[in-house]
């Protein structure tokens, strides 16, 4: 059984969060905690002088309150907002926390992901503990 399952929500994919989670509660053990993450990347300079924000934390307080709505006040899952690229870190996360597993959601590869590489692949190739990759 695993002590600390991670989970990345991605904000497009947020139809596959239930499902990771159910699956995080099947493999989890007792006492275990489960860790939402949403990685959200850095506006470029020269987009954010174009950009009106609310505030500095404006777009991470709405992610944050989205996904502690998912959690449900579950007293063993937490939520966690970093910045960054998502495939770098979600991997420094889940090193530098203790994470035993990631679950990762993937969509069906196109030829861009071939070229690109998709968040799940580079996960996948780069994380200090196993991977789940959910469709």
């Amino acid at each position: 059984m695993t002590q600390h399952i991670l989970i990345p929500v991605a904000l497009d994919h947020e139809g596959l969060v239930e499902k990771k989670i159910a699956v995080a509660r099947r493999l989890l053990a007792p006492g275990g905690k489960i860790t939402l993450l949403t990685v959200l990347e850095n506006v470029p300079g020269f987009v954010a002088e174009f950009v009106t924000v609310d505030s500095p934390n404006h777009l991470t307080q709405v992610v944050k309150g989205k996904l502690d709505t998912v959690a449900g006040g579950a007293a063993d899952v937490a939520t966690e907002i970093v910045t960054g690229k998502a495939g770098v870190e979600i991997v420094r996360y889940a090193r530098e926390n203790g994470a035993d597993l990631i679950i990762i959601g993937s969509h069906e590869p196109g030829i861009e992901d071939y070229f690109l590489g998709s968040t799940a692949s580079r996960v996948a190739r780069r994380a200090p503990c196993a991977v789940y990759i959910l469709r």
